[in-house]
C-alpha cells in the first residue's frame, strides 16, 4: 500500500475525502489543504482520472528524521530514483521550510535535487538536467521539525485544468472549486441546476460532468504517463472503464443565463469543449428577467463580490446585481434550493434570505462563504413570498 496526499482548495477536504472513499482509499484523513490516503498504484491512477476537487495528487517517495542538510542529502540518495525517472528527462524541486535547521526554502530544494542529480552520475557519468516550468518529474518537499517528506507529483499540472477552458477568465472560481462546492452542497446530482449569473458556466459544466459520471481527467495526460515505472496496461485499463460508464446523454437540462455576451460566448466555447451542448443551455438576459424554460430543482450562483471587478464597475453596480438576484430567487425559485457563493458578507443581507447552511471555502485569496437557502413557496398573490430574514 503506497501513502498519497491529494491537494485541494481550503475548506474543500471533507469533500475530496469522500471522492477518495468513494474510489476505494483506505485510512483516508482529511488535513489542512488536502487528504492523505493509502491505495494500490490503481487507486493512484484512479485518483487523477476522477477527482473533481483535487488540485494535485502526490507519491510519498520518503519521510525522514534528518538534523542537517548532509542528512537530508543521504536520506534522499537511499531511493532508487530509475523508477521515478530516466537520465534524459529533467525534474524540479520545489519546497515548503518550517520550525527546521534550516529557515531557506531555496537551499534545501537545491539540496534534494544535488542529490537526484548525483545519483544519476554515480551510475551513468551523466545527469539529468532541471526544467521549474515543464518537468517530467516534479518533486515537493516539506521539512518541518526536522523531518522531511518527499513526493512525486503524479498529475503533472493542475487537475483543475480540465482542457475545456482554453482561455483564462477573469472570475478566480477554477473549475476544481466549483466541482468541489457542488460535491459538498445537498444537490442530489440527479436533478436540473440554474445559474442565472453563469459567466463562464464553471458550475454548469461541472454539473454536467458530475450528473453524466464523466471522469473530469478524461482528455489530458498526466506526469506518471512519463516515467519509467508507468504502467501502460492498467491506465488504458482504467480509462476503459470510466469510458464506459460515462453518461452520453441525460433526461433534463441545465441552464444558465448571463447579461454579458462576451461572458456568453466564452462559455459557449467551453460547453462544446466540454461536450456537454447537448445538456447545458444559455440565454442572455438580466438576472431579474431570466425565466427558465425547463424544470429545475437547484441555483448554484456565483454573484460579483467586488473584488473581482474590473475598474469601471462601481460598488453600486455590485449592490444592484445582488438586488437583481433578490428578485429572481424570490420571483422563480419558490420551494427550490439555492446556493450562492459570497466574498462579502455586507452583500448577502441584499438577498433577504435567511441561510440554512455555511461551507467556508477559499476562493483565491478571498475567504468565501458557499450559502444555502430553502426558498419558500409562494402564497397568496404572485409574487406575495415571505422573505425569512436576512442572510
Amino acid at each position: 500500500m503506497n501513502e498519497y496526499f491529494a491537494t485541494c482548495t481550503l475548506g474543500l477536504e471533507d469533500a475530496l475525502s469522500a471522492e477518495l472513499v468513494a474510489l476505494g482509499a483506505t485510512d483516508v484523513e482529511a488535513l489542512r489543504g488536502g487528504v492523505r490516503f493509502f491505495g494500490e498504484p490503481e487507486l493512484a491512477y484512479a485518483a487523477n482520472l476522477w477527482l473533481r476537487s483535487a488540485t494535485r495528487v502526490q507519491e510519498l517517495l520518503l519521510r525522514s528524521e534528518v538534523d542537517s542538510p548532509d542528512a537530508m542529502y543521504a536520506a534522499v540518495q537511499t531511493i532508487d530514483w530509475s523508477r521515478c525517472m530516466t537520465v534524459e528527462q529533467t525534474l524540479a524541486v520545489e519546497a515548503a521550510v518550517r520550525d527546521s535547521f534550516s529557515t531557506h526554502s531555496g537551499f534545501v530544494a537545491l539540496k534534494v535535487k544535488d542529490a537526484v542529480v548525483d545519483w544519476f552520475r554515480e551510475r551513468h557519468r551523466r545527469r539529468p538536467s532541471v526544467d521549474p516550468k515543464d518537468p517530467h518529474l516534479a518533486l515537493h518537499l516539506v521539512l518541518r521539525r526536522n523531518v522531511m517528506t518527499l513526493y512525486r507529483n503524479l498529475s503533472g499540472a493542475s487537475l483543475h485544468k480540465r482542457g475545456y477552458r482554453p482561455i483564462q477568465v477573469k472570475s478566480p472560481l477554477n473549475e476544481a472549486t466549483a466541482a468541489g462546492l457542488l460535491l459538498a452542497s445537498d444537490w442530489d446530482r440527479r436533478s436540473a441546476i440554474v445559474d442565472p449569473m453563469c459567466g463562464s458556466a464553471t458550475f454548469l459544466i461541472e454539473a454536467a460532468w458530475i450528473a453524466m459520471q464523466r471522469a473530469p481527467g478524461l482528455g489530458r495526460r498526466f506526469a506518471f504517463e512519463r516515467w519509467p515505472d508507468f504502467d501502460r496496461d492498467l491506465w488504458i485499463a482504467t480509462k476503459q472503464v470510466a469510458e464506459e460508464r460515462m453518461l452520453r446523454e441525460l433526461p433534463f437540462r441545465f441552464q444558465g443565463s448571463d447579461h454579458h455576451a462576451g461572458a456568453l460566448s466564452l462559455a459557449e466555447r467551453a460547453i462544446r469543449a466540454a461536450q456537454v451542448h447537448g445538456c447545458v443551455e444559455l440565454s442572455q438576459s438580466d438576472v431579474d428577467t431570466f425565466v427558465p424554460s425547463h424544470p429545475f430543482s437547484t441555483v448554484f450562483v456565483n454573484p460579483p463580490w467586488g473584488e473581482r471587478l474590473s475598474e469601471e464597475e462601481s460598488g453600486d453596480d455590485v449592490e444592484d446585481a445582488w438586488t437583481r438576484l433578490s428578485h429572481f430567487l424570490h420571483r422563480q425559485c419558490g420551494g427550490k434550493t439555492a446556493y450562492v457563493l459570497s466574498g462579502n458578507e455586507s452583500l448577502t443581507r441584499l438577498l433577504g434570505l435567511r441561510a440554512s447552511r455555511r461551507i467556508p471555502v477559499m476562493v483565491g485569496p478571498i475567504e468565501c462563504r458557499l450559502l444555502k437557502y430553502e426558498i419558500r413557496a409562494k402564497s397568496g398573490p404572485a409574487g406575495d413570498q415571505d422573505r425569512g430574514g436576512s442572510a
